[in-house]
């Protein structure tokens, strides 16, 4: 029985978005959950700001489930403020897209680009469907906030960010 044009499709479409996510290197998680009164807060480093960025939404997520994804979104996000402004609209747009699009959850994300003087991101995620029969249940994070958040674009860049759970 030959397979049907959605099949194709659906073939089709694993195989770009697996090679597209082939184009981009493994993570390497560098992250840790520090401890808050009533939240937690989220602490991401790594060798550059985007890698640092990405750790962050890992982190946020990690907080949510483990497991592995295969469909591919992307984001992009501007602001006019500074780079703890880009950051929380960075992570609040992929929370938002887990709240919103039917519980698709991004566990790996790649920051194609930050564009520090117009404060704008690029970037990319491998995510799935939400569901208990596949992947863990931790905490469900609410809501990212400013309080306490710091960026530290340095030699070694680091977040900070609380988030409400």
């Amino acid at each position: 029985m030959a397979d049907s044009p959605e099949d194709v499709t659906d073939s089709n479409l694993m195989e770009e978005q697996r090679a597209t996510k082939a184009r981009y290197p493994p993570v390497n998680w560098k992250y840790e959950y520090l401890d808050h009164t009533a939240d937690v807060q989220l602490h991401a480093w790594e060798d550059t700001l985007e890698e640092a960025f990405e750790q962050c939404a890992m982190v946020n997520f990690g907080y949510m489930t483990d497991g592995t994804v295969e469909s591919l979104h992307t984001i992009e996000v501007e602001t006019q403020d500074d780079l703890q402004s880009l950051l929380f609209h960075f992570l609040d747009e992929w929370l938002y897209k887990f709240s919103a699009d039917e519980y698709f959850i991004p566990r790996e994300v790649k920051v194609l680009n930050i564009n520090q003087r117009n404060f704008r991101i690029w970037s990319v995620g491998w995510e799935e469907e939400f569901s208990l029969s596949k992947h863990p249940q931790g905490t469900e994070v609410k809501a990212i906030t400013y309080s306490a958040m710091q960026v530290y674009n340095k030699e070694k860049p680091e977040v900070f960010v609380i988030i409400d759970i």
